[in-house]
């Protein structure tokens, strides 16, 4: 869950357009981990993947947005009672 979360706030912090070599130097991962982890994160809707002529970028969806916003809101509730998420 962290790895989904770490890729999509690279996402967000890239104004919502992110290279790959962003995100595997961004979420710290392998290529080959990167591939896998994007492959099911488009599997479940949360990110999509847009072709500009030679490059390729990554943005999260409706859905995607409101699964950060709720992650956000289950992180901060958590830290309050002293869990780490």
């Amino acid at each position: 869950m962290r790895i989904y979360v770490d890729i999509m706030l690279v996402i967000q912090r890239e104004e919502n357009r992110a290279k790959p070599t962003r995100i595997m130097y961004g979420a710290n991962l392998s290529y080959d981990r990167l591939v896998k982890h994007l492959d099911e994160l488009k599997g479940l809707g949360v990110i999509e993947e847009i072709a500009d002529e030679d490059d390729r970028f990554y943005r999260l969806t409706q859905k995607g947005i409101d699964f950060m916003n709720q992650f956000r809101e289950v992180e901060r509730f958590a830290t309050a009672f002293g869990f780490a998420i």
